[in-house]
């Protein structure tokens, strides 16, 4: 077999892997429920930067965030992601959070907000990935 042909072999049985793992894939079915865009734009979308970020003591799924969100004054917020994410991998990043939630009092700490991530199922598994933007994004940009 010439290289050529060993090349498209390795391609071929590279595509039937992604294309097998691929299937496995499972994620939740869209909501059938409409929501009228009233309702939607009182949402508020901010980019927030990933100033600190460390494990809740006495938790082990909650990581506290000390954000920027373009206010200049920190925005704490708790979530539950321990078993996807490090503290220490997500300092620095640029994240998505929703801003203008009631704050909720979580393990004697208030969270004032929601970071967006995206879920799916792999082999029954759930999947966890918070959603990232690109460092250029300034804190505290409203994404409509």
């Amino acid at each position: 077999m010439d290289n050529i042909e060993l090349e498209v072999t390795e391609v071929s049985e590279a595509v039937e892997e992604v294309v097998e793992e691929t299937n496995k894939i499972e994620i939740e079915p869209l909501f059938e429920e409409m929501v009228d865009f009233d309702t939607f734009s009182k949402s508020d979308f901010r980019v927030v930067k990933v100033k600190e970020c460390f494990a809740v003591p006495k938790s082990k799924k909650l990581l506290q965030f000390t954000l920027d969100d373009g206010t200049g004054t920190d925005r704490t917020i708790l979530s539950g992601i321990h078993a996807f994410y490090e503290p220490e991998d997500l300092v620095g990043k640029t994240l998505l959070a929703i801003t203008n939630l009631p704050p909720r009092p979580m393990m004697g700490v208030e969270s004032c907000g929601m970071l967006l991530s995206a879920i799916h199922n792999v082999n029954g598994e759930e999947q966890l990935n918070l959603v990232m933007l690109d460092d250029v994004i300034p804190a505290g940009a409203k994404l409509y």
